[in-house]
């Protein structure tokens, strides 16, 4: 995928690389790729591991002459984006041309930052993760030990560089499906079967944006951060949480309970 393509060249301010393994090494030569065939351009890529020696770092230290800006920030996945997304939210239009690209081997490290948040707003609410009732209907679907709940199209192994076109590669066949459409039904089959307060999806779609990269941007988590905010002000919701792609994902059920006030009217 290139310009010559057909599409305009992509505009990125920082992209940030979730792990500096094979996954992020993959990655990160993917972009430098994308960046020479303009395809994309970018402020800089950083690489988030806690190892200093990862490959990454193991790879920039014998190549000086890389596409685009490249470092790896050495921090816990967690720590970093506590304090990545805490200074985007503070000043989004600095972060707005921003965008992640998650590894599949981390953890729903997106929602574990959205519900801080919501528990950080309202700490005097009832609120709490619990596994789904009735998970959505996808072909593949596990609970994680964590409160992760995990999703799938495919009942077969993907391969890393699959940029999910539009025809299969492994069926051959046109791909029907899209997690973020599955999610909106679900959430409306649910909301219909009268569970007493609105169900909200806030989702973070990874596309595909070049070279077999899946991104989504930094604005799409604060936007779901703004979701949260707005269905937790208008009373109880549940939030459906989702990292996903148009095959896969990875969900956390948020549920929070009335403002005090609220629910004090309603007692007796």
């Amino acid at each position: 995928m290139s310009v010559a393509d057909g599409a305009a060249r992509q505009e990125y301010g920082t992209i940030v690389v979730v792990g500096g393994g094979c996954y992020g090494g993959y990655y990160v030569r993917q972009l430098h790729r994308a960046v020479q065939a303009n395809a994309i351009a970018a402020r800089e890529v950083v690489v988030v591991d806690r190892d200093a020696e990862c490959q990454v770092a193991r790879e920039l230290a014998s190549n000086a002459a890389a596409a685009v800006p490249t470092r790896v920030v050495v921090a816990e996945w967690r720590d970093y984006f506590t304090d990545y997304l805490g200074a985007a939210a503070s000043a989004p239009e600095s972060y707005s041309s921003d965008a992640v690209v998650p590894s599949p081997l981390m953890p729903h490290l997106m929602g574990e930052w959205l519900v801080g948040r919501a528990q950080a707003r309202w700490p005097s609410r009832e609120m709490a993760t619990q596994p789904f009732d009735r998970a959505p209907a996808v072909p593949w679907e596990r609970a994680g030990a964590d409160g992760t709940h995990y999703v799938s199209f495919a009942t077969w192994m993907c391969p890393i560089n699959c940029v999910e076109p539009r025809t299969c590669p492994h069926t051959r066949d046109v791909r029907s499906w899209s997690m973020p459409e599955r999610l909106a039904e679900h959430s409306r089959a649910e909301a219909e079967a009268e569970t007493g307060r609105p169900i909200v999806v806030a989702t973070l779609f990874c596309r595909h944006r070049a070279y077999g990269v899946g991104m989504f941007g930094t604005g799409e988590v604060l936007a779901a951060d703004d979701r949260i905010r707005t269905a937790g002000e208008a009373g109880s919701a549940e939030v459906i949480i989702g990292t996903v792609s148009h095959c896969h994902g990875a969900l956390t059920r948020l549920v929070i309970g009335a403002p005090a006030a609220l629910a004090d009217s309603h007692v007796g």
